[in-house]
């Protein structure tokens, strides 16, 4: 019963996380507060995991949440469950796009989900945010580590130009060998 669970979880994860990865981190703690599968904290490093792995972070995160979940076999529903709805979308988009591609509802909906699809980004970086910085409560005050670690890493990936050169994997392993040094 859990697998079923799982797939259907992730298949509406993956049929409205519109925006991509990202997108699917509000459907992940919803999942999370409803089913008590996997913790905040745990989604949070999810996340980390996620993000220094190869390969497109949703995909990640619902392998990572069916493995904790239900180990390999939950791992493997909860992709499959994530991917489904994006399969079988695009091979539609594909057969009927070339058709549709003038059309004015057509157009109206993807300038549609632009907005839709960046509200979904900024509301898991909130969440992601939240989290990090509050330890997933406003009331227990802010996390200076984490928080000094993200400003330092903003000024060095964005305003210093020698720094902001360097390529992501770099400033992932940075932050991994920072976090084990001070213990975050």
């Amino acid at each position: 019963m859990i697998y079923i669970k799982l797939f259907w979880e992730f298949f509406q994860t993956g049929l409205f996380a519109v925006g991509g990865g990202m997108a699917t981190l509000p459907f992940l703690y919803d999942i999370s507060d409803r089913t008590g599968w996997f913790t905040h904290q745990q989604l949070a490093d999810m996340i980390a995991v996620s993000e220094s792995t190869p390969g497109p972070i949703g995909i990640n995160m619902a392998t990572y949440s069916g493995f904790i979940t239900a180990g390999l076999p939950g791992a493997i529903i909860s992709t499959l469950g994530l991917i489904t709805p994006s399969i079988i979308v695009i091979l539609l988009v594909a057969a009927f796009l070339n058709a549709f591609h003038e059309n004015k509802f057509v157009n109206g909906a993807f300038y549609g989900l632009r907005p839709a699809s960046a509200a979904m980004i900024t509301a898991a970086g909130v969440i992601l945010a939240r989290v990090v910085f509050f330890s997933g409560d406003f009331m227990n005050g802010i996390s200076i580590k984490p928080l000094v670690l993200a400003i330092v890493l903003l000024v060095l990936t964005n305003i210093i130009t020698f720094t902001k050169k360097l390529h992501p994997v770099i400033w992932i392993f940075i932050a991994a060998l920072v976090g084990v040094i001070f213990k975050f």
